[in-house]
């Protein structure tokens, strides 16, 4: 399990990320597409439209915050053997994880705090920007899903023979 601070920036891990929000963005699209579909009908194409975006960006906040405060990781980030918790370790609490995705309720915030933790960082490079604010990591806590198995290097030895 890594928990310390990450001094060194590391590519793969928001690749990791930028993949596992993909992931973890299909939920809260189906039930914002579902309810604006049927709420937002007599608002014409471009009113559904833009608060379908909204009602996307409330939900999607909304699953981020109970899988993280719950489970210690969304589903996304799950497959890839990532865990959001605090500074020192331990478990994130539902004012912790409102700070780090306020940023998630419109895509244009989202990439700013994403390019601020990328370009500007702190102490821990694996944070982004509300990251910093709410004192929260996302860390590796243990082997990707995705990632090769070890084979093993030479095949077993013989079962010894039975004795007479």
């Amino acid at each position: 399990m890594s928990t310390g601070k990450s001094s060194q920036f590391d590519v793969n891990h928001w690749i990791l990320r930028f993949l596992a929000y993909i992931i973890d963005s299909i939920i809260p699209f189906i039930i914002a597409y579902v309810i604006s579909y049927f709420a937002f009908v007599g608002l014409g194409f471009w009113g559904s439209y833009l608060l379908s975006f909204f009602l996307f960006g409330i939900i999607e906040v909304i699953y981020f915050m109970v899988m993280e405060v719950y489970y210690g990781a969304t589903l996304g980030k799950k497959l890839f053997g990532l865990e959001v918790q605090t500074e020192n370790g331990s478990r994130v609490t539902f004012g912790k994880s409102f700070i780090r995705n306020i940023s998630k309720i419109f895509w244009p915030f989202l990439l700013i705090d994403w390019l601020l933790g990328i370009v500007m960082p702190g102490q821990d490079h694996r944070q982004k920007y509300t990251d910093r604010i709410a004192g929260t990591t996302v860390v590796s806590v243990k082997q990707s899903i995705f990632a090769a198995k070890p084979q093993p290097t030479s095949p077993p030895p013989p079962p010894p023979p039975p004795p007479p």
